[in-house]
């Protein structure tokens, strides 16, 4: 796959990026070496590698699961800047 400079216009007007003239042939090229170098990644065989958030393993800290009889809203809501029954009061933004 390559990408010709009309391309290079469309995908800067569908990003909402300001690209003047000049500057597309620069980005064509650019764009289609982005796309050869992931070519060459599809090429390498990945069947039986693990995906993985790390180069390390590690284990996620966890902590316990304790159930506790809350009833504290007043202690929750001291801060807030504007309550009514317990719940928090904010703006209205939508008309």
């Amino acid at each position: 796959m390559s990408v010709d400079q009309t391309t290079v216009r469309r995908i800067a007007k569908l990003a909402r990026i300001k690209v003047s003239e000049d500057a597309v042939p620069a980005l064509e090229g650019e764009l289609n070496a982005i796309l050869e170098w992931i070519e060459m990644l599809n090429e390498v065989d990945t069947k039986g590698v693990q995906p993985m958030t790390a180069v390390v393993e590690t284990a996620m800290k966890k902590r316990d699961d304790v159930v506790n009889k809350g009833g504290i809203p007043d202690d929750i809501m001291a801060n807030a800047p504007a309550s009514e029954d317990h719940f928090f009061m904010v703006p209205k933004v939508v008309e």
